[in-house]
């Protein structure tokens, strides 16, 4: 912008300078010819200013030629004999402003060569009265002439050496980030392992029926590894090297999982969660599904961390586009709110709202600077709205490709009737809680074409009785309680009940109730009308049914102890059969001597690496026509990692420390044939 600027400033002083010359041409009657040329060329060297092509080194070299010419035009006739040096004098000072001193040394030399025409022209034809007064003249211009030159020469000398200076000091700036986002991301890869097996032991001493004490380990162990996760993502977004990893997702695991991370948060402060997933949304997609999962996260604890009560809307719809979908995600709360100031700074990362040091909020202060840049990544953008002490709206919009344009979130032909939506306005402390709430189910039934008709008490739900179809009543936890009688009769006359409730909320015994676990959103609900009273158990509806890989054969590899102890009592889950190597050469040896279907292989191990043992196994395999499938398993989990690794020859990644739905994906994939389900046969 400054470089811009400083060039429109001298085509200004050159084009005002053209226009005097060619009026001064005229009326002193010089070659006629000559001013159009000016005119020209001063219309043309704004052109190639506004075209900026070609660059800018060039461009220069176009204005200074333009202005060798003019400057010699105006310099050769007799009458400017006086002119010629303040004509010299603007042009120095002006073309100063470009810091190339050849120009100002071009133009000195110009300027001595016309004064020597001068000088000749005048002693020759005799029009200039060398007195003593007018040789003092002409010595005194070529003395200020001089005196200017020297002054910008110096002048462009420290312009550019305070330029080297402050581009050296940016340099060595950008070595010291460098070397500190260097620094973060190994920390962050080191923490990997031993958060791992944290994660890992407390996971086995929770199915062991340790209590409460292992449950907070391992809170505090996923806490962790998402910080560590925030660390590498926010070194990746600030040097611009996150790789994207594109694949098929289901657009309702999306929800999924701001569901699932909401139950998992300690909720003292009684928030209320509605989520707000348009119907019309493509049921599959294809993008990078992890970075939208930490999206989704870092929105969700953002507005969490800042809204003291209340509740918190989230939002997925999507719009139509050649290339596929945008894919918009809102997230508004009624928290703190911030003021103009706060939001223009939270793209630079390292913000935090609230610094002080009581501050009640957690985490480190990455989160939205991490959704920016996988946003602006992506393809997408972030846009926020806040007002103070009224809430915040993130809106993140990112382009996604469709790879199944069926609904999310659909009803079966055969449904009929008409759905009630039994809500007490006056419940909600803030009325904005209770708008979210309408506005979910509003846009939840447009979505599916179906109607919905509001009823604030039981006089209201009999008036409409009498006039519709009722079929299924959605409503809270307080409404049941007020009457659960009423309820539990609308159940014996076929009418399908379902409640919203909090943990622990258990309705009459037998009465055919159905209990949709907070918070509400709108895959459960259509579950429910789908399905009836044959939904079952909705605790964990959105998760797939966990898979098992009975008698796969596995050989664990990694230099950490903790580690294989960990890996093998989470892959023995599944019924694996698990075996281990504590090194590369190890693991060619067992290799060698046994059969297994898929090989867990660590990266960065001494005296072999992962990828060296892997080739060397995969080479035997080859020779004895084993089909073994080979899965990176390690710390290393930068942008770009499984490309890596793919490249190397690996069939899956999976990172430590190890996420179960990762582990669960990538054995799907590459062993489908060992596939096995609670009370089922392979498939």
């Amino acid at each position: 912008m400054k470089q811009t600027l400083n060039e429109r400033f001298i085509l200004f002083l050159v084009s005002i300078a053209c226009i005097g010359l060619s009026i001064k041409s005229l009326l002193a009657g010089w070659e006629f010819w000559v001013p159009p040329i000016i005119i020209a060329g001063t219309i043309m060297i704004w052109v190639v200013h506004v075209a900026r092509n070609p660059e800018y080194k060039i461009r220069k070299i176009f204005y200074f030629l333009f202005a060798l010419f003019v400057t010699f035009f105006h310099g050769v006739h007799y009458t400017s004999f006086f002119d010629v040096s303040i004509v010299f004098l603007m042009v120095i000072v002006t073309y100063s402003f470009f810091d190339d001193i050849y120009m100002i040394n071009i133009f000195m030399l110009e300027y001595f060569a016309i004064i020597g025409i001068q000088i000749r022209m005048a002693l020759k034809e005799d029009y200039v009265d060398f007195d003593v007064i007018n040789v003092s003249r002409i010595i005194l211009h070529v003395f200020i002439v001089c005196l200017i030159y020297f002054v910008c020469t110096k002048s462009i000398n420290d312009r550019n050496e305070r330029n080297d200076s402050d581009v050296e000091k940016d340099r060595r700036i950008e070595a010291v980030e460098a070397d500190m986002e260097d620094f973060l991301t190994n920390i962050s890869h080191e923490l990997r392992t031993p958060v791992n097996v944290v994660n890992g032991m407390s996971e086995m001493l929770i199915k062991k029926g340790a209590g409460e004490e292992a449950f907070s380990i391992k809170n505090a162990g996923i806490r962790l590894a998402y910080q560590i996760e925030d660390i590498q993502d926010y070194t990746e977004c600030k040097r611009d090297k996150i790789i994207l990893e594109e694949d098929d997702y289901i657009s309702t695991s999306l929800i999924n999982d701001v569901v699932t991370s909401f139950r998992l948060l300690e909720n003292d402060k009684k928030l209320e969660l509605i989520v707000d997933i348009d119907p019309k949304v493509p049921s599959k997609m294809r993008g990078d599904v992890k970075k939208l999962h930490k999206i989704f996260r870092h929105l969700l604890e953002n507005a969490f961390k800042f809204t003291k009560r209340g509740g918190i809307y989230v939002k997925m719809f999507a719009e139509n586009e050649d290339y596929g979908v945008n894919l918009c995600i809102e997230m508004t709360d009624t928290g703190i709110g911030m003021d103009s100031k706060s939001v223009a700074a939270l793209s630079e990362g390292l913000f935090q709202v609230n610094k002080k040091r009581n501050r009640s909020s957690g985490g480190i202060g990455l989160g939205l600077y991490i959704v920016y840049g996988f946003a602006h990544r992506m393809g997408g953008f972030v846009k926020i709205e806040s007002e103070k002490n009224v809430g915040t709206t993130v809106r993140v919009t990112i382009p996604q490709k469709v790879t199944d344009k069926t609904p999310c979130l659909a009803l079966t032909k055969d449904f009929s009737g008409d759905i009630l939506f039994h809500v007490r306005d006056d419940k909600y402390k803030l009325p904005k809680v209770r708008d979210f709430y309408r506005t979910m189910a509003t846009n939840l039934a447009t979505g599916i074409r179906v109607p919905l008709y509001p009823a604030q008490s039981i006089k209201e739900i009999e008036k409409l009785r009498e006039k519709l179809d009722i079929s299924v009543v959605f409503m809270g936890q307080e409404e049941y309680e007020e009457n659960p009688s009423y309820f539990d009769e609308l159940c014996k006359e076929k009418i399908i009940v379902a409640v919203s409730a909090s943990a622990g909320f258990k309705p009459t015994a037998g009465s055919g109730v159905i209990v949709m676990p907070k918070p509400l959103y709108g895959y459960p609900v259509i579950k429910i009308i789908n399905e009836g009273q044959g939904v079952g158990d909705l605790t964990n509806v959105g998760n797939a049914t966990k898979p098992y890989f009975k008698n796969v054969r596995a050989l664990v590899v990694d230099d950490e102890p903790m580690n294989l102890v960990v890996a093998t009592g989470l892959f023995r889950e599944y019924e694996m059969i698990i075996d281990t190597a504590d090194g590369g050469r190890d693991a060619i040896a067992k290799y060698r001597e046994n059969n297994y279907d898929v090989v867990f292989m660590d990266h960065m191990m001494p005296e072999m690496d992962g990828v060296e043992a892997m080739k060397i196994i995969r080479t035997v395999a080859e020779d004895h026509k084993k089909n073994t499938k080979f899965i990176a398993l390690t710390a290393n989990a930068v942008s770009g990692a499984r490309e890596m690794f793919m490249k190397e020859g690996f069939d899956g990644f999976i990172a430590k420390p190890i996420n179960i739905a990762d582990f669960e994906r990538v054995m799907l994939r590459e062993l489908p044939g060992f596939v096995s389900y609670k009370g089922g046969d392979r498939s």
